[in-house]
């Protein structure tokens, strides 16, 4: 496969989720208190991207009036059931102090361009919500949980509840499926099913860690059941840069996994490019990706990892000219 550069999303492309529908890529990004709301762009080979929409238009969808600075549209989660889109995000109305739950939403679409649906309310807890669509027909949401019984507040962890679309609403217990590791700060949760080589499926959970600066990191862990009980990957984190320090791609977690119609894996992840000794990153936080593989484990594992590639084999090709300078 050709190479290209790391970022593939240059500046200020945050928090990606990566969908395939056909032979059809499509990465969501944060967008924060810019509007409209939600980056979507799309690709026919991993390498070359382009923004087709920004799906919340509308005062209906998205309301950011009085939304701090760096609030409102957090980690969207791009999905689709087989017959329509699904867009899942977050409004985040405070970043200080207590009041960190954010209000957490689900529009709709026929196709990527839309129309897209009014929202469905879904609930006020935490935030980087994400929705998986299993293969039985059930639905289930997953978003980070704060401990309220702590100031200053801690992540606790990552809840489950079912989703019930007929009714637009979330039904059923909530469980927390998964409190990371010592890294802390478990957030970024997406949700995946996989057979392993006995024929039996595993879910897969990926979040990020250690937040989104130089200590960020991918984890991932397994369960035979949705609900748990995850143990956590051999390696921990798939994807970090927190051990690598003069590595040219840092601040690497946030992930989502897409597989290509051949059956190659890779992993898109938040990164960022710092100059000089400062370490500032002045294009922000970009979106990356990675290839990786599936061992005789039923893991996955990033190639050359886990700090990440800066030239990584995709199956298009690119003029890198514009996106680092030589």
């Amino acid at each position: 496969m050709p190479t290209i550069r790391n970022p593939i999303l240059p500046g200020f492309n945050p928090d990606p989720s990566i969908l395939r529908v056909g032979d059809d890529y499509y990465i969501a990004t944060s967008t924060f208190e810019w509007y409209p709301g939600v980056q979507i762009h799309h690709s026919t080979d991993l390498a070359n991207w382009d923004l087709v929409t920004r799906p919340l238009t509308r005062a209906s969808q998205l309301d950011m009036r009085g939304d701090p600075d760096s609030c409102g549209i957090w980690a969207p989660c791009l999905s689709h059931d087989g017959e329509q889109f699904f867009l899942i995000y977050t409004d985040i109305k405070r970043k200080d102090g207590s009041f960190k739950d954010g209000h957490n939403y689900l529009v709709t679409a026929p196709s990527i361009e839309g129309p897209w649906s009014d929202p469905v309310y879904m609930n006020s807890s935490g935030f980087d919500p994400s929705l998986f669509h299993d293969d039985d027909g059930r639905k289930w949401f997953v978003n980070m949980l704060w401990d309220h019984r702590t100031r200053p507040l801690l992540f606790a962890g990552i809840a489950l509840q079912e989703y019930d679309h007929a009714a637009k609403k979330l039904v059923g217990p909530i469980k927390n499926i998964y409190q990371g590791t010592d890294l802390k700060l478990v957030e970024g949760p997406h949700l995946y099913k996989r057979n392993g080589k006995d024929g039996r499926p595993w879910y897969y959970l990926l979040t990020a860690e250690g937040g989104t600066g130089y200590e960020h990191a991918v984890t991932f862990a397994r369960s035979r059941n949705i609900d748990g009980p995850y143990e956590t990957h051999p390696q921990k984190h798939i994807l970090t840069a927190k051990d690598a320090p003069l590595n040219a791609v840092q601040r690497s977690g946030h992930g989502d996994i897409v597989e290509t119609p051949d059956g190659k894996t890779f992993l898109v992840h938040l990164m960022g490019r710092p100059t000089t000794q400062k370490r500032r990153c002045v294009l922000g936080r970009e979106t990356g990706i990675q290839e990786a593989y599936w061992g005789n484990d039923d893991w996955l594992w990033v190639k050359n990892g886990p700090a990440p590639s800066l030239e990584v084999e995709v199956p298009g090709t690119r003029d890198d000219t514009d996106y680092w300078a030589e």
